[in-house]
């Protein structure tokens, strides 16, 4: 399996993790963090609203809300790839009050910008891994391609005739579609945009023609026939395209990426408010509405341990380091 376009498996055993977890925790750090919360929670989202990130997010604040007795305010600070979002968050006190929605963009951030002014190992404590959006290979239907065999044809035959689009330069979308043409070996122009919701008017309309967009944000376009879905980047096929192929089954064996989301407070924040926000977490996860919810995004549901999602960010910064330098992209 070529290492430019092996990843990582999201864990599939993290809800039971975090319940095994919770079940041990020392009754005196729930006793510490018993009167959590006495008052509403601002849940920073930082990208605009309405985008595929606030839709999930709006959901899980939602029903935090219902459990928790409190309310949850989203605070869209879009921005940056997230980064101004995670700054916010970063600099805000460390008593749960203010919690980030972050994205995968987290651990793009460091090998993508010149210059982060946070650290995401030392200014945040994780809480949990949320969800995943995985991304779809979609393009225009005036470009004569049912597979992706076919469209990988049709896009040799034309070099650098074909423009992609993504949500910003270094976004998830942006990298995914890049491992894609790098890895089939084809020569098109790449067109950021600012956020996926311009990049996908900007492809139904054939300004562009193809890109590696989240799931949710295109599948009101494909369900309309207004976009073709040639292939989903899930290591299995999705239960609402069930005759869309992945890309792993159209020849590029191992490929598997998405547009994870999780929940980070600021670092310093006490082991039992983390404790109490993962195991609400955990538990909305579990809900059937949330579930069901979640799913009609495309939006796979998750949950893991702090400690699971620490790890998995960490490995997450590392695997994104080497494809953001293979693409040669830097951000100020």
């Amino acid at each position: 399996m070529p290492a430019s376009y092996s990843f990582t498996r999201f864990t599939r055993r993290a809800l039971a993790g975090a319940a095994l977890g919770l079940a041990f925790a020392a009754p005196a750090a729930f006793a510490q963090g018993a009167a959590y919360p006495a008052k509403p929670i601002t849940m920073v989202v930082p990208f605009p609203p309405g985008g595929p990130t606030d839709l999930v997010a709006r959901v899980l604040a939602q029903k935090l809300a219902e459990q928790l007795g409190q309310p949850v305010l989203v605070d869209n600070r879009g921005g940056a790839n997230g980064n101004i979002g995670a700054q916010l968050v970063a600099k805000a006190p460390a008593d749960g009050y203010t919690v980030l929605y972050n994205t995968s963009s987290i651990a793009l951030s460091p090998a993508l910008y010149k210059s982060v002014s946070y650290d995401v190992q030392k200014d945040f404590a994780p809480v949990a891994l949320v969800a995943v959006v995985p991304l779809a290979l979609v393009t225009h239907p005036t470009v004569p391609a049912s597979t992706v065999k076919e469209f990988v044809a049709y896009a040799k035959a034309h070099p650098g005739k074909l423009s992609y689009g993504s949500a910003g330069n270094g976004n998830v979308t942006h990298l995914g579609a890049f491992q894609f043409v790098q890895a089939n070996g084809i020569d098109a122009t790449h067109v950021p945009y600012k956020g996926s919701a311009p990049a996908d008017v900007d492809l139904v309309g054939n300004q562009i023609q193809f890109m590696t967009d989240t799931v949710n944000s295109v599948m009101g376009f494909v369900r309309d026939k207004r976009l073709k879905m040639l292939a989903v980047t899930t290591a299995k096929r999705m239960s609402m395209f069930p005759d869309v192929p992945t890309l792993a089954e159209s020849g590029m064996p191992g490929f598997e990426v998405g547009a994870w989301q999780g929940v980070m407070v600021p670092a310093g924040t006490p082991q039992a408010v983390v404790d109490r926000l993962n195991a609400e977490i955990v538990k909305a996860l579990k809900s059937p509405d949330v579930r069901e919810r979640l799913a009609l995004q495309g939006a796979e549901p998750l949950g893991s341990t702090p400690k699971e999602y620490g790890a998995y960010v960490k490995k997450e910064l590392a695997r994104w380091a080497g494809v953001v330098k293979a693409t040669g992209v830097t951000l100020d």
